[in-house]
């Protein structure tokens, strides 16, 4: 009788039996791995079995000691490196756990478990790779390279908020994961806290100096604070070094039109282009200037690079925006209508909106902000004059109201500035928070609170501020929905509503393509939604706060000026300045679309320039409803308000 042959790959049999009995039984995983060590003494795994299986006893030290001999053994075993990690953490040495983690990064990247999460990323299968790495993470809960990736589906998702949550663990794990603290910064600069973005980016900067991507962060949050000139300044200096980087021109481009170089932004935006032809968004740069006009073979560089397959959804969105806008120049309205909605299609696809959300917020703001409401807090809030709150929708009129305020020599321009609609999505919580939780947690604010709130909002947008003028604008159109939080935190500032006639508005909105939100914009009936909503919520606070809010109407600005510019000085209690009839003079930075327009003396070519396009506009006009037919006045809600001019 012959004896039985032994059976192929004993060791391997022998780890995955070990490894299996981690879950339920991990003294007898240790039993087997001390087994499988006396016969391989320097077998990597089953030291990593061995300082698991430790851990899971809680005996810290062992576990180290384990793992440790582990990644001697084997320095690109991810598990090892993590768990150590860990434990060293456990023992409460942050520097130690710190290289741990360094050490887990560099060899997670070869780790099959997040390959798949990894690749799905690569190829913008957003929810696959969210699906994958929340798996992952309900296993792993301290594996800061699945946190990093999956803050980057959140950053993808403009969940900023929770991408920043995701990165502060990380880094809390990991302080010297560099590759999460520039995600960090950039995540900070993009929801507007642009001086905790630069301490993050100065960190990275510190170790690295000359690392291109630190520096091209560093000018993009100088341009985010307003410096300007070290923004430009910085993008040059890194341009000399790399000039072959064709996104970092185009930003460039965006830092040099900001400040008014026009001529010098185009020729930045061609860089680009020369160097990738197909990159979308320096095509709508051009475009997005207003002033810019495409020649013939601009048109066929980008019908010919609309007929390709392989354009990304972004670059795509962008040249269907850049051609319409060139179509529209060329008097092509149907066909420039008809690039103008799919651009909008495809953003609508990425970011969907809900009109119905939208309206419950007005209805329950209606409920809570009576008379009696604020009679109640008469007293409450920051007492500061200061703010100058310009709101409204986008493309209404409030680049050149801002224009002729700053114009003034009391009043400071900074832009649309983040700071409230920060406030209130603190108050608002999570998505996953009931509905309406806003607005029952502002109800529920003390008069201390209130002024807390006030004084914050004041003191974080200070670093905008770069001059002593008593007065400051904050345009940030979209506040229109919170002038209830405005009026409760500064009950002394002033109000402003830019309003401009629907059709023209919103179709205005509809052919811009906003680089972040105004998720409202991209349907033409949510846009007669959203404007039918902020003008009911308006017309309620001219009953509730009667003259609090002033109204300027566009049209009637553009048809008599002086006497418009005049009444609007006397409300915000500013003496007359000739200086604002000539705020095209002004060569103040300007950040939004309308920054070349309101470097030009007022012209009314564009006020009905949505005629053009107003048999293809049935949807906006059904949605508008009698807020159409009853403009400039909303009589339907309120005869009250104070109306400029």
């Amino acid at each position: 009788m012959s004896t039985p042959a032994e059976p192929v790959g004993t060791l391997e049999v022998a780890l995955a039996h070990a490894s299996r009995l981690l879950a339920t039984k991990p003294a007898a995983a240790a039993e087997q791995a001390y087994e499988i060590l006396k016969v391989v003494p320097r077998q990597p795994q089953a030291m990593l079995i061995l300082g698991l299986a430790r851990c899971a006893a809680g005996d810290v030290e062992g576990s180290i000691d384990a793992l440790t001999r582990a990644v001697s053994l084997h320095p690109e075993l991810p598990d090892a490196w993590l768990a150590l990690a860990d434990q060293l953490r456990a023992r409460g040495d942050a520097q130690a756990a710190d290289r741990a983690y360094a050490h887990y990064i560099k060899a997670a990247t070869r780790d099959p478990r997040l390959m798949g999460a990894a690749s799905a990323l690569c190829e913008n299968r957003i929810p696959e790779a969210e699906a994958l790495l929340r798996a992952h993470l309900a296993q792993y809960p301290t594996d800061v390279a699945a946190l990093r990736m999956l803050a980057e589906v959140a950053a993808r998702l403009l969940r900023y908020f929770d991408a920043q949550r995701l990165l502060e663990r990380c880094l809390e794990l990991a302080p010297s994961f560099d590759a999460a603290r520039h995600n960090y910064a950039t995540v900070l600069n993009r929801q507007g806290r642009s001086a905790e973005a630069l301490q993050q980016c100065a960190s990275l900067l510190a170790k690295e100096p000359h690392n291109p991507g630190y520096r091209s962060l560093y000018a993009a949050i100088s341009a985010s604070l307003g410096e300007y000139a070290n923004s430009i300044a910085t993008y040059q200096a890194v341009l000399q070094d790399y000039p072959r980087e064709p996104k970092l021109w185009m930003s460039y481009g965006h830092a040099l039109r900001t400040t008014g170089k026009v001529a010098e932004s185009i020729a930045a935006y061609r860089r680009a282009l020369s160097m990738e032809p197909t990159l979308g968004e320096a095509w709508w740069s051009l475009a997005n200037l207003k002033t810019f006009r495409f020649s013939d073979a601009d048109m066929r560089a980008m019908h010919q690079a609309l007929s390709r397959g392989d354009l990304s959804d972004d670059d795509r969105l962008h040249f269907e925006f850049a051609l319409g806008k060139a179509l529209e120049d060329a008097s092509s309205y149907e066909e420039s209508f008809t690039h103008y909605a799919a651009g909008n299609t495809v953003r609508r696809m990425q970011h969907g909106h809900d009109a119905e959300e939208n309206s419950r917020f007005v209805r329950r703001s209606k409920q809570l902000f009576t008379r009696e409401f604020f009679a109640e807090r008469a007293d409450a809030g920051a007492q500061a004059r200061d703010p100058i709150f310009i709101v409204g929708l986008p493309r209404a009129g409030s680049t050149l109201l801002e224009q002729i305020l700053a114009s003034h020599s009391l009043v400071e321009g900074t832009m649309e500035l983040p700071h409230l609609p920060r406030i209130a999505r603190e108050l608002a919580g999570p998505k996953t928070e009931e509905e309406g939780t806003f607005l029952k947690r502002l109800a529920a604010l003390t008069r201390d609170e209130l002024n807390t709130l006030g004084e914050r909002y004041l003191a974080e947008t200070r670093i905008m501020r770069k001059t002593d003028a008593p007065f400051f604008i904050d345009k940030m159109p979209n506040n229109c929905m919170y002038v209830g939080l405005i009026h409760l935190i500064l009950p002394k500032a002033i109000i402003i509503d830019a309003r401009r006639h629907p059709l023209g508005c919103c179709f205005s909105c509809f052919k811009q393509h906003f680089a972040r939100g105004q998720w409202f914009s991209y349907g033409l009936e949510d846009l007669g939604r959203y404007y039918r909503d902020y003008v009911e919520l308006l017309a309620h606070f001219d009953q509730v706060l009667p003259d609090r809010v002033a109204r300027v109407f566009y049209e009637a600005l553009i048809d008599d000026t002086d006497a418009g510019v005049r009444r609007l000085l006397e409300h915000c209690g500013l003496p007359f300045e000739a200086e604002c009839l000539r705020f095209h003079e002004n060569d103040r930075a300007v950040r939004t679309a309308s920054s070349e327009q309101v470097r030009q003396p007022i012209f009314r070519d564009a006020v009905d320039h949505w005629r053009h396009y107003e048999q293809w506009l049935e949807p906006l006009k059904r949605a508008l409803g009698d807020v159409l037919t009853d403009y400039p006045r909303a009589p339907a809600f309120s005869e009250a308000g104070t109306c400029l001019p």
